[in-house]
């Protein structure tokens, strides 16, 4: 590989980060009306970066690490960098993100400040690339941040008084855990110098804890502070299902591909790229995060079972399941960290065909609560069939993608010596169990006549020249989403599926 190649290859990492922050600055500008060169922008942004994911994807796995840096002030760099663990999560953000680019086109058409949503949106999936490639503790800090400041106008998109409170409400606790997580940052910078993050650990840091072992599992503590909160770590989830007044493609936005991906994200990458997970367990504070990630799962499913509002029950699933991540981030095996990797992806592809199906039921028919769910399946047998995918996937059922998590998870449990983490799985699984058949049921099993419909009683039923359920735009990204859910878990074994390429991940974080 020549010079101008390496050059060339070496700023990959900042033109994936341009493909949306270059839409996102030209959609600003947009007026109103000009929807069809917004729409352009948004796809094309979204596209070039999915584009840029493939060509890297076999590079990154071969070995090859790309690397983008520049001094900020003397000391500190803002470093990108794409190592199996970044492409990993950049390929879920841009495979998701044109899902949800198609689907909020369609969902918005026709509403009031588009350019304005289109434009915090793609500056959202900005930042989350910037943490995904982020290469040091300063970088990530900054583009955690930044994430935090753009998701807020999205919460807060439709104005009413119960999407600015919701917005004021997850504001507030994201800056505070933003202050957590520069506190620790600061603190750790002031110890051991820059932190640049290392499969493994920093060696810099194990030998700041021999000397102080006090101080570094505060230090550690403040740090999976700051990043829970994002992650929705009981007691710090309180924002997830308030935050849920967004309109649908946000809050599938914060659930898959974003906010709380961004936070297990951090918390992966604190563990075992900047502590390290052994140094992390003799300081105690593995056992501490397998703890709480174990009452929040439990505590998740429970809240979930008793909302009617269907978005709630599937944002207080979303706590449960995260913490799946931070689960497995938290037991000594390799098994266990690929679990979790893959489970980034195969929760965020069910979760977010979930949030897509909801926003459909609610779209189309008028209708946002599990107990008007009755009948749906007759009227929408196609967003009906996606959502039941993405639920029995959420339990665990195989051969759908969750199954592959919890296995692996179940199976990490037992190589790290801790078989109480098949409890905590069972019990989550029979909680999820009870919280989705029933909509299931609800909706394939419980005909009604027409009368009986919705509150006002009809189903409202559109007139659409195609003769389709819905329109493309929405129905089209729910079921490809769905046939995902299936596809990584039948082909789990594929070279290049998110199993495999978790494992590789999964792998590094053993030198």
């Amino acid at each position: 590989m020549n010079d101008d190649t390496v050059t060339v290859m070496s700023a990959l990492p900042v033109v994936l980060l341009l493909t949306s922050l270059v839409p996102a600055m030209l959609i600003f500008a947009l007026r109103e009306k000009r929807t069809v060169l917004r729409t352009t922008l948004n796809l094309a942004g979204a596209i070039a970066k999915v584009v840029l994911v493939i060509v890297l994807i076999p590079r990154v796995v071969a070995g090859e690490e790309l690397r983008a840096e520049f001094t900020w002030i003397p000391g500190l760099d803002i470093v990108f960098v794409t190592d199996t663990f970044s492409l990993f999560f950049v390929a879920l953000s841009a495979g998701l993100w044109l899902a949800t680019t198609i689907y909020a086109v369609g969902y918005l058409e026709g509403s009031p400040n588009r350019s304005r949503f289109f434009g915090f949106f793609s500056l959202c999936v900005t930042a989350t690339v910037g943490i995904a490639l982020a290469g040091n503790l300063l970088t990530f800090l900054i583009f955690f941040e930044l994430l935090t400041l753009v998701t807020y106008p999205l919460v807060a998109h439709r104005g009413t008084r119960a999407a600015l409170r919701g917005a004021r409400i997850y504001l507030a606790y994201t800056l505070g855990g933003g202050v957590a997580l520069l506190l620790g940052v600061a603190w750790l910078t002031l110890e051991v110098g820059p932190v640049e993050f290392r499969a493994g650990g920093i060696p810099e840091v194990a030998e700041f804890a021999a000397r102080d072992p006090l101080t570094a599992t505060v230090i550690g503590a403040v740090l999976l502070l700051g990043v829970g909160v994002k992650a929705a770590l009981f007691p710090l989830h309180g924002w997830l299902p308030i935050a849920m007044v967004a309109p649908a493609p946000v809050s599938a936005l914060l659930h898959a591909v974003a906010v709380v991906k961004a936070g297990a994200f951090g918390i992966i990458r604190i563990v075992e790229d900047v502590f390290g997970l052994a140094l992390f367990a003799e300081l105690g504070m593995l056992q501490a995060l397998a703890v709480v990630a174990s009452v929040t799962i439990v505590y998740g499913s429970v809240r979930a079972l008793a909302q009617d509002d269907l978005k709630k029950r599937l944002a207080y699933s979303t706590v449960s399941q995260v913490s799946y991540i931070a689960l497995g981030a938290a037991l000594l095996s390799p098994i266990a960290t690929a679990g979790a990797i893959v489970h980034m992806v195969n929760q965020g592809f069910m979760k977010i065909t979930l949030f897509f199906c909801a926003g459909l039921f609610a779209e189309e028919l008028k209708l946002s609560k599990v107990s008007q769910l009755a009948g749906v399946g007759r009227r929408m047998p196609v967003t009906s069939a996606a959502f039941t995918i993405a639920a029995l996937g959420m339990i665990g059922l195989p051969p759908f993608a969750g199954f592959i998590s919890k296995w692996a998870l179940g199976l990490g449990g037992l190589d790290a010596g801790q078989p109480w983490v098949i409890a905590v799985l069972l019990t989550s699984t029979v909680l999820n169990a009870a919280y989705f058949l029933p909509i299931i049921a609800t909706i394939w099993t419980s005909p009604r006549s027409e009368s009986e419909g919705s509150d006002e009683g009809t189903f409202p039923v559109p007139a659409r020249r195609s003769g389709w359920e819905a329109p493309a735009s929405l129905l089209l990204p729910a079921v490809a989403t769905a046939l995902f859910v299936i596809l990584f878990g039948v082909a789990a074994g594929w070279g290049y599926s998110p199993w495999v390429l978790a494992q590789i991940v999964g792998e590094g974080a053993w030198p």
